[in-house]
């Protein structure tokens, strides 16, 4: 038996693939990916493909960086686990927690560290509890989300999130969380509406919630500086001002999701910083290690962690904690990957790079399929939409989308497809050259979709 082959036979009897049809996927099979350099990744037949998804939005510096390989090995030569309960440190997960507290903006000082964005955000559920029980408020425990907002898939992080499939037959939402209207200009603005009065609208929404429910029972709102997996949606003009007032006047904690805007991806080292958020926690995961390795991190506030020390001198402990919180090697890793960002200024890379990546990525208006083209630094969206003028959406949700997303292996690119939407996040090492080449083939992709789409009747 080759070893393409046994990987096919040993994926198709044993593994699990999250977000698939599983059903399909034992009719279709597995596309194996057998390794990567740079921006692309290979196949098991030596096909290369540019991934302009970054895998999962992820892969900051590409699939070869050997100086993460070099810091992961060496560490663990010299101390491969440990963990950081009852007083326990290893030197790079102090390390690393100092360097985001500097990174942070405002008084963000304090990292709690998970394996995952999800986990990290099911963290921050539990930690908001404790918080308003340590501060006598049992009653503020709500939270208010968005729709189309992703926030993971754990039981607390699925219910934050607002994508309705992601709740189908799981019993979710279960926690007290209510859905605010999508801050989505092209779908939701009324005719004539600015960016600005948009904004003021979504705002004056969140108050009338608020004071429906009763400020006292809203523990915090939570949001992504740009909404990722459920769209590619930057925000409107004005909008997180709008909103962090009202959460302010009200006593309502501020989260802010960053774990793909975070380091580097909208040419600020974090979304906060673009548009101008001050938030009481921030939430970090993906790019902090490029992926190498499985690390999320929460950062909490001063006055969040004082509450933190205070409760838990009562209680005699925080008792809240992962057998793999701040993994010698993969905070290892996390330092050595920061290190490179600032290094190679890959911040302002993304800076410079911008407007050559959404000038590509906006001149597919023009094209009869596309509705709406939208981004912000190398992170950007394409809906397609059955009329232009109408914005009407098709009537089979994602048949072409999943077309897209397939035929564009045939062009040697891999994209995403939410529904009818085709996301593009690729690593912040891209050139100039490799975004003509991904938007070229995907130019390529568009015209043979135009096709499909006909011989389908789908226009």
């Amino acid at each position: 038996m080759s070893t393409a082959t046994s990987i096919v036979q040993n994926d198709l009897s044993s593994l699990i693939h999250p977000y698939t049809n599983l059903a399909q996927h034992q009719e279709v099979g597995p596309f194996v990916i057998a390794g990567g350099d740079g921006v692309r990744v290979f196949d098991d037949q030596g096909n290369a493909y540019i991934e302009a998804m970054s895998g999962l939005w992820s892969v900051a510096l590409g699939f070869s960086e050997k100086r993460l390989v070099d810091a992961a090995v060496e560490q663990f030569k010299q101390l491969p686990y440990y963990h950081s309960f009852s007083h326990k440190t290893h030197a790079p997960a102090a390390a690393l927690a100092a360097k985001l507290a500097e990174l942070a903006p405002g008084d963000l000082n304090h990292a709690f560290f998970t394996n995952s964005g999800s986990e990290a955000n099911d963290s921050v559920v539990k930690v908001v509890w404790y918080v308003n029980n340590a501060q006598g408020k049992p009653n503020k425990k709500k939270f208010i989300s968005r729709q189309q907002a992703y926030h993971g898939t754990t039981v607390a992080s699925a219910s934050l999130t607002g994508i309705p499939s992601i709740h189908r037959d799981f019993d979710l939402p279960a926690i007290p969380v209510h859905h605010l209207t999508c801050p989505n200009f092209y779908r939701f603005a009324r005719p004539g509406e600015t960016e600005e009065a948009f904004s003021a609208r979504l705002a004056n929404e969140l108050e009338r919630y608020i004071l429906a429910e009763g400020p006292e029972t809203i523990a915090a709102f939570i949001g992504e500086p740009v909404i990722a997996a459920g769209g590619v949606i930057p925000p409107p003009q004005g909008y997180w001002a709008a909103i962090q007032a009202v959460c302010k006047r009200y006593d309502i904690l501020v989260v802010i999701d960053e774990i793909v805007t975070g380091f580097g991806r909208l040419g600020t080292m974090f979304g906060a910083q673009l548009y101008d958020i001050q938030p009481d926690i921030m939430v970090l995961s993906k790019q902090l290690t490029s992926s190498y390795q499985p690390l999320a991190a929460l950062l909490v506030s001063d006055a969040i962690h004082d509450v933190l020390v205070s409760q838990s001198q009562r209680l005699g402990a925080f008792v809240h904690g992962l057998t793999t919180s701040g993994h010698p090697v993969a905070t290892a890793v996390a330092l050595e990957n920061i290190r490179i960002i600032e290094e190679r200024d890959l911040v302002g890379h993304v800076q410079r790079l911008a407007p050559v990546f959404q000038h590509r990525l906006r001149a597919f208006e023009n094209h009869p399929l596309v509705g709406n083209a939208r981004g912000v630094g190398l992170m950007g969206g394409i809906e397609l939409v059955a009329d232009k003028s109408t914005r009407q959406p098709f009537a089979q949700p994602g048949a072409l989308g999943s077309y897209l997303f397939k035929q564009a292996h045939k062009h040697g690119l891999i994209i995403r497809a939410i529904y009818d939407t085709i996301a593009f996040c690729p690593p912040l090492i891209t050139t100039q050259d490799d975004v003509d080449a991904i938007f070229n083939a995907f130019g390529r992709t568009l015209d043979d979709a135009t096709h499909w789409a006909r011989s389908q009747n789908l226009l």
